[in-house]
C-alpha cells in the first residue's frame, strides 16, 4: 500500500519491488476487504487516496517508524548511529548553512545516509517521509516536536552598484524612494522589522529566498534577508547592510526550528543530526 502511494501507481509499486502488478492489487484489495473501507479511487489515468486511506497509511508510517526506531536502539549500543535521515529545507537555507557542513557530518558519522530535500513552503513530514524539516520563523504546528537552532537577524541589504547609483537610505522614510525587492504570496515575509514595522510593496518579487539574494546582488534593488544567508557576501563586499540602526532585533522570523516526530524517544540517528547542526550553524 505504501508503495503504490509513493511510487504513484500499481506498475511503478510493483517494479520498485520487483513483483507483480497482480500481486500488488490483490494485496491493496485484500487490506480493503479486511476494513470494509475504500482506500484508493482508482481511475484509467490515476489513483487517489480516499479520506480513510489518507489516514490509514500515515498510521502505517507510524507504525513503520516505531519498528525502525525499536530496530535502531538495539543496534546503538553497540554501533554508531547509523540508517537514512531525510532533511528538509527551504533551498537558500539548503544551499548556504547545510550544504557547507555535509562533509564534516559525513566524517564523523559515516553510517548515516543523508538525503536533502528542498521545499519552499511547510510539508506534511509523514506524507513527504521526512525525519527532520528545518523551518524559519513561527512554529503552527502542534502535533510536531521541535528543537530551537538558534536566531539569524534580518537585515537590509543592497549591492554596492544600486546605492552608488540611487544613494543609502539615511531613513525608513527614504526607503519610499527605492525600489524594494519582495516576496511573491507572503504577507508576512514583506512585513520588515522596522520602527513601525514597514509593509513593502515591492517593484520586484520573487518566491524563493535565493533569487531575492541574486536580485539584490544584481543592483535590482534593496532587500530584507536572513543573514545565515548574506553573511558571507556583506563580508566579500557583494552587498552592504543599510539602515542597521533601524532594524528591530528580535521578530519571530528569526527564528530556526528543526521539527520532527517522536512517538517515544528521539532515534539515534537524528539526535546526532539536531546536535550537530546546533554546534555548527552560522546563523
Amino acid at each position: 500500500m505504501i508503495s503504490v502511494v509513493d511510487c504513484g501507481g500499481f506498475s511503478a509499486a510493483a517494479e520498485q519491488l520487483g513483483v507483480q502488478v497482480a500481486k500488488i492489487s490483490r494485496a491493496v484489495a485484500r487490506i480493503e476487504r479486511q476494513l470494509q473501507m475504500t482506500l484508493l479511487n482508482r481511475t484509467t489515468r490515476r489513483l487517489e487516496l480516499t479520506e480513510e486511506g489518507a489516514r490509514f497509511v500515515d498510521s502505517v508510517r507510524q507504525g513503520l517508524s516505531t519498528l525502525a526506531l525499536a530496530e535502531e536502539q538495539l543496534q546503538s549500543h553497540s554501533q554508531q548511529p547509523s540508517g537514512r535521515i531525510r532533511l528538509d529545507a527551504a533551498s537558500p537555507f539548503a544551499l548556504h548553512q547545510l550544504v557547507p557542513l555535509m562533509s564534516e557530518f559525513r566524517r564523523l558519522y559515516p553510517a548515516i545516509e543523508l538525503e536533502l530535500t528542498a521545499n519552499e513552503g511547510i510539508i506534511d513530514l509523514l506524507r513527504h517521509q521526512v525525519d527532520v524539516a528545518i523551518r524559519i520563523g513561527r512554529l503552527q504546528d502542534s502535533n510536531l516536536h521541535a528543537r530551537l537552532l538558534g536566531h539569524s537577524p534580518l537585515l537590509l541589504v543592497a549591492s554596492p552598484i544600486y546605492l552608488a547609483e540611487h544613494g543609502t537610505p539615511s531613513s525608513v522614510d527614504e526607503l519610499q524612494q527605492h525600489q524594494l525587492l519582495g516576496f511573491v504570496g507572503s504577507r508576512n515575509l514583506n512585513r520588515w522589522p522596522l520602527q513601525p514595522p514597514l509593509e513593502i510593496k515591492p517593484q520586484l518579487s520573487a518566491s524563493n529566498g535565493e533569487v531575492v539574494r541574486q536580485l539584490a546582488m544584481s543592483g535590482n534593488g534593496i532587500a530584507c534577508l536572513s543573514r545565515f544567508m548574506v553573511a558571507k557576501d556583506i563580508a566579500a563586499g557583494r552587498l552592504q547592510s543599510v539602515l542597521s540602526s533601524h532594524v528591530v532585533s528580535g521578530s519571530e522570523r528569526e527564528q530556526v526550528h528543526a521539527v520532527y516526530y517522536r512517538s517515544s524517544k528521539l532515534a539515534p540517528r537524528v539526535s546526532v543530526l539536531l546536535d550537530f547542526l546546533q554546534q555548527h550553524l552560522n546563523l
